[in-house]
């Protein structure tokens, strides 16, 4: 395994473990498995089928499409070929598609669907260079007469005609690859402007599964469901890197919408998310803890201190008491067994999250139920993860500490610095950004921090996001932020105060939590615009802010809010495809909102317009109500 490509090791398993299963996907209620030989012979077809094709060494291959083994096969394919690989999130519109695939200079292009094939060809005009767009599921594709159009089953099968002329050739090529040769570009997710393009190698990404299996060893019975975009390096990193290192078995889910069931189903050892995920999960559980019947209500509430109890002395590394242990462990078999059970945790030896910080409340949460969930930090520009959280030392509001070969320190302006063997080789076609970002080996992460004197990492927020009040006082809107985000009936909320008197917030309700709350109060509504502009609601918000105001410092305290009349959206720009608020964004776009909230006013009227996936916009035309926070309420 020492220095070796992706293929070259995919190759090697291929010989050595043929029958072990190493990927798996539900289609059609059916889990279907791919040995290390069905994954192997499915790159080699497709490699092969691009090559025919004209792939060259040094080609880009762009990749938009839903976690499927198609998706892994089209990687590897072009990496076979020396050729790199780029992922697009699906998500993302016509004019964000031109902008990468034209940027990275792709020649080929590998989407999912009708869907993906209608983006693509609707910029056609844009994309010169892109000489096929090869698409692997052909439901609605009969009648597309498009020439650059090919279907991936046909491209694997130009593949194993071109290796009855050249059956060396694979192999060949595969055997040419470097370790230091560059596996990806993973584009930013764009959070100040354009997203950059991050050059990683096989080394880079390696490097840092061999590391963070030092301290989280996985082996290959161990199971992992992929179902967050493989664009992302996130996933990237699982998926790929810390599959290929450790053996693991890759499970890819049904659709998307089926990913909790699916989850559920397969039990995974190890799962790595952004906070949305696991806030969901909490919201999810106190609603249903709500709808649950009397009996149940009342065992957790017997459970749950017990459980808070010993999270709190895992955190502070004490003593738990016999007794306690005890009855931990009937609560365990009771409740809390049955709690990860039905969300497919009960075999999750540790959950990793990272992209932006979880909430110390949902912190607790998870490690009161028995659930290991740990802090990571990292960057795409690192890999992935630089710093994570070790077992039994685990601090809520910390990230952790390096793992292995990292080096962290804090510059004179507070900035986090990382040098590791996984720090990026710059960023494609753009020497100006790599200097500003990399110097001497040392990567500015953009991020304000600082460390414990036991090496804990703490990352206050983006250095040029902190809140500085015109009083002085600073604040990261992150932390307020996740204070909102944990009522269950706060889907998102975007704290403002910089350079301002006192912290304002914009909050989007949880459609689905507050949806089911106005039906159990008998209150009509018709779209979220209606819902969240509802007095009653207001009032509710109202109250969940109040109390969370308890818990946060004084000067950091939301003193007026507006419920936002449509939720945020990464389509009209306002979040990124990571699900990370693209503030500077929001501001510029809701300016006027944001300075009613600092006048003396109590409503504002708000234009907006709305971007669906159609191309469609609708404008809309409303006002809005600011509440004000009465702090003699708020302490009552």
């Amino acid at each position: 395994m020492e220095q070796m490509t992706f293929p070259q090791l995919l190759t090697a398993r291929a010989r050595q473990k043929t029958n072990q299963v190493a990927l798996r996907e539900k289609d059609y209620g059916i889990w279907n498995e791919y040995t290390y030989g069905d994954y192997y012979e499915q790159v080699k077809a497709f490699a092969l089928g691009l090559a025919s094709l004209g792939f060259q060494r040094g080609d880009k291959l762009a990749i938009i499409g839903d976690n499927r083994p198609e998706w892994v096969f089209s990687q590897l394919a072009a990496q076979s070929l020396g050729g790199i690989s780029v992922g697009i999130y699906q998500e993302s519109l016509p004019n964000e598609l031109a902008y990468i695939i034209d940027n990275c200079d792709a020649k080929f292009v590998v989407v999912e669907d009708q869907e993906q094939v209608d983006k693509v060809l609707e910029i056609e005009q844009q994309l010169s260079k892109v000489q096929h767009v090869i698409y692997y599921d052909p439901r609605g594709m009969r009648n597309y007469k498009n020439d650059k159009l090919l279907y991936f089953q046909d491209v694997q099968a130009l593949g194993r005609q071109f290796e009855q002329m050249y059956p060396t050739y694979f192999d060949n090529e595969v055997q040419k690859g470097c370790y230091d040769d560059i596996a990806i570009l993973s584009y930013t997710s764009g959070t100040t402007g354009n997203p950059k393009g991050t050059e990683l190698s096989y080394r880079n990404l390696f490097e840092m599964a061999k590391n963070l299996a030092k301290i989280d060893p996985l082996d290959e019975q161990d199971e992992y469901l992929s179902f967050l975009p493989l664009a992302w390096i996130g996933e990237q990193m699982m998926t790929i890197s810390m599959a290929f290192h450790c053996n693991i078995v890759v499970n890819f889910p049904e659709e998307p919408s089926t990913v909790f069931e699916n989850l559920r189903e397969i039990g995974p050892h190890v799962m790595f998310s952004p906070p949305r995920i696991y806030e969901d999960i909490v919201s999810k559980f106190q609603v249903r803890i709500q709808d649950a019947s009397w009996l149940k209500r009342k065992m957790y509430e017997w459970c749950k201190p017990i459980g808070e109890k010993v999270a709190e002395a895992h955190f502070t590394k004490s003593d738990v008491s016999f007794w306690t242990k005890c009855l931990y462990k009937l609560a365990d078999y009771f409740v809390f067994s049955a709690i990860r059970d039905h969300f497919g945790l009960l075999r999750l030896k540790r959950a990793y999250t990272g992209g932006a910080p979880l909430g110390p409340d949902v912190f607790r949460f998870f490690h009161s139920i028995g659930v290991n969930v740990k802090s990571i930090y990292g960057q795409t520009e690192v890999s992935g993860i630089a710093i994570v959280h070790r077992d039994g030392d685990i601090k809520v509001d910390s990230v952790g500490m390096p793992i292995p070969e990292t080096e962290v320190k804090i510059s004179e302006q507070g900035e986090i610095l990382l040098k590791s063997p996984s720090v990026c080789c710059g960023y494609y076609k753009n020497e100006k950004a790599t200097k500003e970002t990399i110097e001497d080996g040392w990567l500015h992460t953009g991020d304000a921090g600082y460390l414990d004197e036991s090496g804990h990492l703490y990352v206050i927020d983006r250095l040029k996001d902190v809140i500085r009040l015109q009083t002085g006082e600073m604040f990261s809107p992150q932390f307020i932020e996740n204070k909102l985000k944990f009522s269950p009936y706060i889907q998102e909320a975007v704290a403002i105060g910089r350079d301002r008197p006192y912290v304002v917030a914009i909050i989007n309700i949880d459609m689905a939590n507050v949806g089911r709350w106005a039906e159990k109060n008998q209150l009509v509504y018709t779209t979220y615009s209606d819902l969240s502009a509802k007095q009653e609601v207001i009032q509710l918000i109202q109250e969940q802010v109040n109390e969370i105001n308890q818990s946060l410092p004084e000067k950091a305290r939301v003193k007026k809010f507006v419920l936002l009349y449509k939720e945020l959206d990464a389509d009209d720009e306002e979040l990124t495809r990571t699900k990370k608020v693209r503030r500077q964004f929001i501001a510029k776009k809701y300016a006027s909102l944001i300075e009613g909230m600092y006048s003396e006013t109590d409503h504002v009227a708000v234009e907006g317009t709305i971007k669906y996936r159609d191309g469609k916009e609708q404008v809309i035309k409303t006002t809005l109500k600011i509440v004000s926070i009465d702090e003699g309420e708020g302490a009552a």
